[in-house]
């Protein structure tokens, strides 16, 4: 991929104050003002992104002949640089990805045309927060600095345990573990420090600790996640029973200090000859309707789509370096890529007036390459008006519908009859992101 002026003074726009920042903390660390500086490893990390170069090697020649992003042309050694990234802070890149996201939420909510689904809509009438959080392994190292060659093909790299907001989709906090075989669990009390009051979390079945979930309660943090087959239930309320759907209060546990005792809602909805089952925290079928816990846990795929495209699409699989300093280089810098990534997809489906369900960040990404050749013949100037184009459809941006919308049923107790069709259940599957990737 060829640089393009506009994304480059683009970034250069949204990361300046956050680099300029972090200029004090820098030297604090007592690290001098040399050529391979923060402006300059920030603007190398992102072209090895954004522009996916082979390697140290040739970064190193296109620093020298062309410069990159906000740096002109400058001759280091490629054994400098390869260095650099294995002693650079990793905090530098940490603080600048995490000052750039409040920015980034503003301009979230200074767009008003793209619609929200119904089952967020009504939610933010209850609570102010709605995240996602999950765990994923960095499967692979695959070594891009030659002073890293003698490091073993294939080795697990460590975990991380991301939080997303379902609203923005913007992360709110990352988490890295050394060891990739760390129960999510591990994440429980970072977990407990970050959330506040009103927050509805959408958990997996690796956070199933009833412990935890007592303390989220204690901090008025509700949650939403799925039983575990087999689980005793011992059933204290019926709220509905019907043909298509089940909401009950149940309490889980043993009594014991591993399993102690606990009430919850177990939401039972049927889709085809298969039921699916959810247990939530919040035990008022009024302030959460069944059908609309069904509908956002089965949104939690949105932190799957984002692991998705910061694994395979920028290369988050395939790390740069085996030194743990160097894997949270690539960590960081990765989504704050896909941080500014999403923001584009959003100012997209704004222009478009559509729900950001429909744009595809993937078809973006691989977009940027069309509007730079775009822009180098005077057919184009801004990358969203360019996407939103109707003469640019075939880049693939808004995907197809594959069904039509339907009505979502907000009632807290419904009483749906055999057949009926108001309420749509599709639940996501690796199968269905895979089709969204290729389309």
């Amino acid at each position: 991929m060829v640089e393009d002026e506009v994304i480059a003074l683009q970034l250069e726009r949204l990361l300046t104050p956050a680099i300029t920042n972090q200029e004090n903390y820098y030297r604090k660390l007592g690290l001098r003002e040399r050529i391979l500086n923060l402006p300059l490893m920030m603007a190398a990390v992102l072209t090895l992104l954004w522009r996916d170069v082979a390697g140290v090697r040739e970064l190193t020649r296109i620093l020298a002949r062309d410069g990159f992003l906000w740096c002109n042309p400058t001759k280091v050694s490629q054994q400098a640089v390869s260095q650099r990234f294995l002693t650079f802070p990793a905090e530098l890149f940490e603080k600048v990805f995490k000052d750039l996201l409040p920015s980034l939420r503003t301009a979230w909510h200074s767009r008003n045309k793209r619609p929200l689904p119904e089952s967020i809509q009504f939610t933010l009438s209850k609570f102010e927060k709605i995240w996602i959080i999950d765990g994923s392994i960095l499967e692979a190292l695959f070594k891009k600095l030659q002073s890293l060659e003698s490091v073993e093909k294939g080795q697990l790299a460590g975990k991380i345990i991301t939080v997303i907001d379902l609203i923005t989709r913007l992360p709110v906090e990352i988490w890295f573990e050394e060891n990739p075989k760390a129960s999510d669990t591990r994440a429980e009390e970072d977990i407990l420090n970050l959330v506040t009051e009103n927050t509805l979390l959408l958990l997996d079945r690796g956070f199933y600790h009833f412990n935890f979930w007592h303390k989220l309660i204690a901090k008025k943090v509700e949650f939403i996640t799925r039983i575990k087959k087999g689980a005793a239930i011992q059933i204290e309320q019926v709220f509905t029973d019907s043909y298509e759907l089940r909401d009950r209060k149940i309490r889980l546990g043993s009594g014991t200090k591993k399993t102690p005792f606990i009430t919850l809602r177990l939401i039972e909805v049927r889709s085809g000859k298969t039921w699916h089952s959810y247990l939530t925290s919040v035990l008022e079928p009024q302030v959460l309707p069944p059908y609309v816990v069904a509908d956002l846990y089965r949104r939690r795929w949105r932190i799957e789509e984002a692991f998705n495209t910061v694994k395979r699409l920028l290369g988050l699989s395939y790390l740069w370096t085996g030194s743990i300093n160097g894997i949270k280089l690539q960590i960081w810098s990765t989504w704050l890529f896909y941080a500014v990534l999403v923001d584009l997809g959003d100012a997209v489906a704004d222009e478009l007036s559509v729900p950001f369900d429909e744009i595809s960040l993937e078809m973006i990404y691989r977009g940027l390459y069309h509007f730079t050749m775009a822009h180098q013949k005077g057919k184009a100037t801004d990358p969203v008006k360019y996407f939103a184009d109707p003469k640019n459809r075939d880049l693939g941006i808004a995907r197809q519908k594959r069904k039509p919308n339907t009505k979502l049923i907000v009632a807290p107790f419904p009483e749906l009859q055999r057949g009926s069709d108001q309420f749509f259940f599709q639940q996501f599957s690796k199968s269905l992101l895979t089709k969204d990737l290729q389309s």
